[in-house]
């Protein structure tokens, strides 16, 4: 039993990455994996991807302010037709000719004056729509930075479990191997070394597993940073050390961070933008009933030219300027069920809004709390991980008096491994909760 679980720990070690001799390990901080997972995450792309299209939607509604020109050419091919003319001192003179190949170009400019406020709602819903897209790309590199915080720690602690778990499987090699000696000496009955190896074995059991759960975090964590599952990481940033910027966040009141969450999260301003955006579409829309002028001016050579008399087979030049006055009396009521369904859609977004709010303050209280037992329970977790060194210090030496039983020395050891591994477990714990804290008041 005991090689064939020192063979399975052995093979576990040999496939994860800080053994692997053919590949180079990665050492990253927090801040430097976090910088990577930003450049990387495909979420991200798709999210700049839409607001570089907002933006061209804001340049798309700016240029209706501004005047278009167009040109067209036409050629047209008639029948023949019998020339019409009249005859005057013996001379036939043609008042409409024989002229079956007809050319027309056209250059004309449309400059719009008044729009009754139409195009301005239009480019303030496009620029709300901009300022949406930009929050969006906001609140997804937050969420990609949460998503990396949460597996970089949980890479450390994974790796952090395996440690202990060594040292444990160290210490019960020694212990199991002087155990043997006394049972061989007839000091111990033999079920003590029963007893020593099943603890070596169950403690062989649990290095095991977690040094799948350190190949499977490092796996997660590298798919986030775009590095692949086989990318070999070595997270350099200490678990025991603050958050830069959380404990200010951790010494603020639940009323200041939540305000604070209201002012910076990209989701509320995403949904504040886009409420506006609603409004000025609505406001648009309303705009369709009212009157619109335009200013009109073209220049259209055409052979022959329709507007000059008696037509010509020659090239002629003709001119026009005019101002248009558009008023749609009636539209069947299209402009105000428009009007009223973008702002139905602005109000269920206020709805929104206030059930974000709601949430908000109860993920900052949610966020404080935790992270005040946290710190407890880490403190806590200190004086006992003290006194379990202590205390199997004191029963080792004891053991070795002789005036201890080895069940006491187990005992001992195992609390002082679960007291190890509990205060790594709440060191990183405390860490993601403090990136909790920042995430719900959108300064991570």
């Amino acid at each position: 039993m005991r090689a064939t679980l020192t063979s399975l720990m052995v093979l576990m070690l040999a496939m994860t990455p800080g053994v692997a001799a053919a590949q180079t390990a990665l050492a990253l901080s927090l801040d430097e994996a976090i910088r990577m997972g930003v450049a990387h995450d495909p979420r991200l792309g798709e999210a700049r991807a839409r607001d570089a299209a907002a933006a061209e939607g804001v340049a798309s509604n700016s240029a209706l302010k501004k005047p278009t020109v167009t040109a067209s050419a036409g050629y047209l091919r008639t029948n023949h037709v019998p020339e019409f003319g009249f005859v005057q001192g013996g001379t036939f003179n043609v008042i409409f000719p024989d002229v079956p190949d007809n050319y027309r170009f056209r250059t004309e400019m449309d400059i719009p004056i008044y729009t009754a406020g139409r195009v301005d709602a239009l480019v303030a819903s496009a620029r709300a729509e901009q300022q949406a897209s930009a929050a969006d790309v906001r609140a997804g590199e937050q969420d990609v930075r949460m998503d990396i915080t949460r597996a970089y720690w949980g890479l450390v602690t994974a790796r952090e479990s395996a440690r202990v778990l060594k040292q444990a499987l160290d210490r019960a090699d020694a212990y199991v191997g002087d155990v043997k000696s006394r049972v061989d000496a007839g000091v111990l009955p033999p079920n003590d070394l029963l007893s020593a190896q099943a603890q070596r074995a169950r403690e062989s059991v649990q290095l095991i597993q977690a040094t799948n759960d350190a190949a499977v975090a490092q796996i997660a964590l590298g798919l986030l940073l775009g590095v692949g599952p086989d990318a070999v990481i070595e997270p350099t940033s200490r678990v025991d050390q603050t958050i830069a910027g959380a404990s200010d966040l951790a010494d603020q009141t639940a009323v200041a961070l939540a305000a604070t969450g209201r002012a910076q999260r990209g989701e509320r301003i995403g949904m504040t933008a886009r409420q506006s955006g609603l409004q000025a579409s609505a406001s648009a829309a309303q705009a369709g009933t009212k009157p619109t002028i335009g200013a009109l001016a073209g220049v259209q050579p055409a052979r022959p030219n329709e507007r000059f008399v008696p037509r010509t087979d020659r090239w002629n030049v003709s001119w026009d300027l005019g101002i248009n006055l558009t008023w749609p009396l009636f539209d069947g009521g299209k402009s105000h069920a428009d009007a009223a369904t973008a702002s139905a859609q602005a109000e269920s977004i206020a709805h929104r809004i206030e059930q974000f709010d709601a949430r908000l303050a109860l993920e900052v209280r949610q966020a404080l709390l935790d992270i005040t037992a946290s710190r407890a329970a880490l403190a806590a977790s200190d004086e006992a991980v003290a006194a379990a060194t202590e205390a199997h210090r004191v029963v080792s030496e004891r053991f070795n008096a002789g005036v201890a039983t080895s069940t006491d020395v187990l005992d001992a050891q195992l609390a002082l491994v679960q007291a190890e591994l509990e205060r790594t477990r709440l060191m990183a714990g405390l860490r993601i909760n403090e990136a909790r804290l920042m995430r719900a008041v959108g300064s991570l």
